[in-house]
């Protein structure tokens, strides 16, 4: 269904599941067994051109593919950083609105960012894309295909910084890793969100063929769609965007937390580890003199042992600061303090590898630039 003013692009094969590419493909005159071809294709080779499809029949090939891939996105900007190794990507929709993603490689692994939303309507402050506002949701298919994009762009070199030690190993070769902390808050866009992320996972040819232990889904604290996505039976990783321990803080980084308070989204949290077995992230993006003192990551420490143990995982962040914001990230000193009283609660915690500083970086500005 399309938002009102803001229609969704037109229906591609990655918006179905495989009875309704085969449904699809009978109603443009073709017999069933062809659905799987286009599938095998579009999932098992990236490809969309349809002069690689040989196996398809010559006459008409090019307006059947045309109808069911239709083109989705247009690249428009690309920036590197960190020797090649961090690729940032601004898109081009059918409605001309402007979505992000990032691709990184690390030793071993290539982990793709991505958005879920055209901006977001979350509001929060020190967020470029949340001070840009909402546009409207992306589709199932706009949503892969970026990380088919992505992948295209690593088999084709588009990407340095290759670890020495894999080779052409699979990992060196494929996006191992999706985070779902580009633009956008996924569980506001539910449905296309965890359609996307079936197809990210089911085999070939129905989808990519990953694992959903590679996916992270991140979230404002979402409590109802924590909840439900505890339940569908894929065991992403679920990642918290907290931000500060505490509702009076909250209450304004985090502008959601107005209704649903820490403690009901770190429970959420707690009964997602308990549905699916996967620890839960924490995300907290310190922020210099607003959310990095020494007693609230002591709060924060006993507000996740309280809950239990080994259920979660804390990744303090260096805030990426947006042009022109009076936000910016805590000096080294007080990251290194803060993570430390919160491993002193027997909390693990990594502070996180930031990318991209070089080249707006954070979520939101490239687009921002670019319009």
């Amino acid at each position: 269904m399309s938002e009102p003013g803001n229609p969704m692009p037109p229906t591609h094969l990655a918006d179905m599941d495989l009875a309704g590419r085969v449904a699809a493909v009978k109603a443009l005159g073709h017999q069933g067994f062809r659905a799987k071809q286009l599938s095998t294709h579009y999932f098992g080779h990236w490809v969309t051109d349809p002069a690689e499809m040989t196996d398809l029949p010559q006459s008409g090939r090019a307006e059947f593919v045309a109808a069911m891939l239709p083109s989705l996105m247009t690249p428009v900007r690309s920036l590197s950083a960190d020797g090649g190794a961090t690729r940032k990507l601004v898109w081009r929709l059918h409605d001309g609105a402007l979505v992000e993603s990032v691709l990184m490689r690390y030793p071993g692994r290539v982990t793709m960012c991505i958005s879920s939303q055209a901006g977001c309507g979350m509001n929060c402050p020190f967020c470029a894309t949340g001070q840009e506002g909402f546009t409207r949701n992306l589709s199932t298919a706009e949503i892969v295909e970026q990380v088919v994009a992505g992948a295209r762009m690593l088999r084709a070199g588009e990407l340095g910084g290759a670890d020495e030690n894999a080779g052409d190993t699979a990992s060196a070769l494929r996006v191992s890793n999706v985070v779902f902390m580009g633009m956008g808050e996924a569980l506001v866009n539910y449905r296309r969100a965890v359609a996307a992320i079936r197809r990210l996972v089911d085999p070939v040819p129905e989808g990519l063929g990953m694992s959903a232990r590679g996916i992270t889904m991140s979230t404002v604290g979402l409590v109802p769609g924590i909840d439900r996505l505890a339940q569908e039976g894929i065991p992403v990783t679920l990642a918290l965007s907290l931000h500060a321990p505490d509702d009076e803080l909250r209450d304004e980084l985090v502008p959601i937390n107005n209704r649903y308070k820490v403690d009901e989204a770190l429970d959420a949290a707690r009964r997602y580890f308990d549905a699916t077995g996967r620890r839960v992230s924490i995300e907290y993006a310190l922020i210099r003199g607003v959310n990095d003192q020494s007693w609230r990551a002591d709060l924060l420490g006993r507000k996740l042992t309280e809950r239990g143990e080994g259920w979660v995982h804390v990744n303090p962040i260096p805030l990426n600061p947006t042009p022109g914001s009076k936000w910016t990230a805590s000096r080294p000193g007080v990251e290194q303090q803060f993570v430390e009283r919160v491993r002193a609660h027997g909390v693990p915690t990594t502070v996180r590898d930031t990318r991209g500083s070089e080249i707006d970086g954070a979520c939101g500005q490239l687009a921002a630039s670019t319009a």
